[in-house]
């Protein structure tokens, strides 16, 4: 696929991106460039490779989603200024 110069100024346009006239030849052949190392990418054989997430063979620390610390909430609405109906009250920022 290759890149011409009415074809970057759309791509500019789609990302609201300002480009004079004179440089859209030397974006069009950097979106070509791009696209010649994403063809690249396809040539790499990739049969029998896992996915995987990180560099290192781990796996996230997992625990049981319970419930460890609640009902609290007289505690919690002690530290507010102002609390009013058992939520915290803050004042209006908005007309």
């Amino acid at each position: 696929m290759s890149i011409d110069t009415s074809t970057a100024a759309k791509v500019a346009k789609l990302a609201r991106i300002r480009v004079e006239e004179d440089q859209l030849p030397a974006l069009a052949q950097e979106f070509n460039t791009i696209l010649g190392f994403i063809e690249q990418l396809s040539e790499v054989d990739v049969d029998g490779v896992e996915p995987m997430v990180s560099v290192t063979p781990m796996r996230l620390k997992r625990r049981e989603d319970i419930v460890t610390d609640g009902n609290q909430q007289d505690k919690i609405l002690s530290n507010a200024p102002d609390a009013r109906e058992g939520f915290f009250a803050v004042p209006k920022v908005v007309e």
